[in-house]
């Protein structure tokens, strides 16, 4: 359907509907796990935006589309691996919706604002905007917000070591999720509170959780987050037993294969870092370091983050 709204708009030369067709076009190939041309189509959006010219339609369509534009292309930045990007296209979204005094809009972009700073690891910052999210939704009556919301703080809370009031955050928040029958994003959900598990030493529950996430991914073909479903996978099987290192080395494998086709530079370090630990363990620091040591020298930016300097320490370590 983005395909054909897309078509439609280029063969009327209607800059409204050309805007909303590459936003509709890019956010889905980004579900899809085709982030190159979804950045690519998210952009354009970007481009196309007038602020004056297109305001008028955010009560139209529900948001902002220049808002929506730039929140997907997030996203898509911190994928493809430019993390500093990411951030600022983040903050451009969360300034646009402030300035249009639009809640559903400001909603939306607090929601995916918090999932960039999950993405970059900044807890307390994931936090802030999980909580600022939940009292704009609560007193706007939002109640798919008040459910990302809550599953956002839950997921906070559990990073930050209070894993068992964040499961329980999270579990609250994914039921009212799916009390409403929405299942977009549910792999990535479901697959927090299966790490969340992992922490608190209940490996064998997050395993079953990976399943059901699996499932959800396959039944409607979301790709965004495959590659974490296989890497979380292969690090409950070590939490486990080291007796599963076959089969986490396996699943570490599998998220190599899907993060190089869809070229998910950040995806891709964290799966090469975890496999690169377990053949650490295994003394095989050559072959750690010859996987782990171009995948990081790709990176031109975001060397703050909590992934490329454990990256660096890793590497260090492997010297």
């Amino acid at each position: 359907m983005a395909h054909e709204l897309l078509t439609l708009a280029q063969h009327q030369h209607n800059p409204t509907l050309l805007l909303q067709g590459h936003r509709a076009f890019g956010d889905t190939l980004f579900w899809l796990g085709e982030f190159v041309p979804a950045r690519a189509y998210l952009e354009q959006g970007i481009a196309l935006y007038n602020p004056q010219q297109h305001r008028a339609y955010t009560f139209l369509y529900g948001h902002d589309s220049g808002m929506a534009c730039r929140v997907y292309a997030a996203q898509v930045l911190w994928l493809l691996g430019y993390p500093e990007q990411a951030l600022q296209r983040s903050y451009e979204a969360l300034t646009l919706a402030r300035e249009l005094a639009h809640p559903f809009s400001l909603a939306f972009a607090l929601d995916r604002a918090a999932r960039i700073q999950w993405l970059r690891r900044e807890w307390q910052a994931n936090q802030a905007h999980a909580e600022a999210l939940l009292a704009l939704a609560t007193e706007q009556g939002f109640a798919l917000r008040v459910a990302t919301g809550t599953v956002h703080r839950g997921a906070a809370l559990a990073a930050q070591g209070q894993g068992e009031t964040g499961i329980a955050e999270i579990r609250q928040g994914l039921a009212a999720y799916r009390a409403m029958g929405a299942e977009i994003g549910l792999t990535s959900w479901v697959a927090i509170l299966a790490a969340a598990y992992g922490d608190v030493g209940q490996p064998e529950a997050g395993l079953r959780l990976l399943d059901e996430a699996s499932a959800v991914r396959d039944k409607n073909d979301e790709r965004f987050y495959e590659a974490e479903l296989y890497r979380l996978k292969g690090d409950l099987f070590l939490a486990l037993s080291m007796d599963h290192h076959a089969e986490a080395a396996a699943c570490y494998q599998q998220a190599l294969d899907v993060v190089r086709r869809q070229q998910a530079k950040s995806w891709e370090l964290r799966a090469a870092m975890s496999l690169s630990r377990l053949w650490q363990r295994q003394g095989k620091h050559f072959e750690a370091r010859e996987l782990l040591a171009p995948v990081y020298g790709w990176f031109t930016e975001g060397f703050d983050t909590a992934d490329l300097q454990e990256a660096k320490a890793l590497l260090d370590e492997l010297s």
